[in-house]
């Protein structure tokens, strides 16, 4: 186990699959992802003075918490959402082999 917090989970949401997809490919092959994982789900949320129930698909995006500006600025470009959720949580403990993995997919 190593003391891992360079290395983070950024969560993101969504409205279709494709997007998802897009998003996810978009953040591995230009090396600020190591991985992602989408998952369906559905959210209650409220936007412009309204609730909403809608489903959604939550990314889940293994990562370097320092290149965090840049995966942002990436999403950003490529989300259809005004305002789209981009929070990053610290990996506190992780397998050694995991980070030193999610290290090398992104070339740090």
């Amino acid at each position: 186990m190593a003391n891992s917090t360079a290395y983070g989970v950024v969560l993101v949401t969504t409205a279709s699959k494709e997007e998802a997809e897009a998003i996810a490919s978009a953040l591995v092959e230009a090396k600020l992802a190591a991985c992602v994982n989408l998952f369906p789900i559905q959210s209650i949320y409220r936007w412009q003075q309204k609730t909403h129930n809608e489903q959604e698909w939550q990314l889940s995006i293994k990562t370097d918490l320092r290149v965090f500006p840049l995966l942002e600025s990436k999403i950003r470009e490529l989300h259809s959402y005004q305002v789209p959720e981009i929070i990053a949580l610290p990996i506190v403990y992780g397998s050694e082999l995991y980070c030193q993995w999610i290290s090398e997919q992104l070339g740090s």
